[in-house]
């Protein structure tokens, strides 16, 4: 369904920051990017959803496809009604409006009135919470309560396809597992695929489907979440200490593979 193909992305004309980027999203599937801070996740989210050109970012090689279209020279707005949302890093809301009317913001792109409101009922069965406090002004709520209200707007776009960029950060152990399954529902009852950037390896690749994971810009190793969750590199990567008590990089664990282009 969603593929990047070699890409690369350079903020400002002068910062190389993907350098060679392939990664795949099936239909129906959850797949974990995973990395250390500053490897280059949300940068990859951003080019895919088009948001990267309003911070100076600009993808200029490799090409990013959905359903065989090529999106990386396309306007975010156009993005989203292919189909394709983004929730990002922050739990970034209006405040000033009300949880319902943040909601309904999600489906600015959408025209059909008795689809909205049918669209909304779901989201509430979702989260009921946010039924409970529907006319509460955004700006009030807690970590747990904003990251129910962007994933509610972002279903309200209909997504084929959503980005997560670290759903679960700052949030309580028991409201990080209560997410984790609703971003399981989301998966398995509305059919989206989702695209999942994730610090927590554990819980993301306990999760997925799929998993990648990135250092400095490019994927350094990929396969069935099951596989890297046995593989003792990972666990060593993310562990952050080798046996003798020293960082090491994920390079200095395991050989980088340079990725292969995939032909048209």
């Amino acid at each position: 369904m969603l593929r990047l193909n070699n890409i690369e992305v350079i903020y400002s004309d002068v910062i190389l920051v993907l350098k060679g980027v392939s990664l795949e999203v099936p239909e129906g599937k959850i797949v974990a990017l995973l990395g250390a801070n500053g490897a280059g996740k949300t940068t990859t989210l951003k080019a895919i959803s088009g948001v990267l050109r309003t911070e100076l970012g600009e993808v200029t090689d490799g090409s990013i496809e959905f359903d065989g279209l090529r999106i990386d020279k396309m306007d975010p707005e156009e993005i989203v009604r292919l189909g394709i949302v983004q929730v990002m890093e922050g739990r970034r809301l209006f405040e000033h409006l009300t949880v319902e009317e943040n909601l309904l913001v999600g489906a600015y792109a959408r025209d059909d009135a008795h689809g909205i409101r049918a669209d909304l009922e779901k989201v509430y069965g979702y989260f009921p919470k946010l039924q409970e406090m529907r006319k509460r002004t955004s700006g009030y709520l807690s970590g747990g309560e904003r990251q129910m209200l962007v994933m509610g707007r972002a279903l309200m776009a209909r997504p084929k396809v959503m980005l997560l960029d670290e759903p679960s950060l700052g949030l309580s152990p028991l409201l990080v597992k209560e997410i984790f399954k609703l971003i399981e529902d989301i998966n398995k009852k509305e059919g989206v695929s989702i695209l999942l950037v994730e610090q927590n390896a554990r819980k993301a690749l306990g999760l997925s489907d799929y998993g990648y994971v990135m250092e400095n810009g490019r994927i350094v190793l990929d396969g069935p979440s099951q596989k890297l969750k046995e593989n003792e590199d990972i666990k060593e990567f993310y562990l952050g200490l080798s046996e003798l008590g020293s960082r090491k990089s994920y390079k200095e664990v395991k050989h980088y593979k340079r990725r292969k282009r995939w032909l048209a």
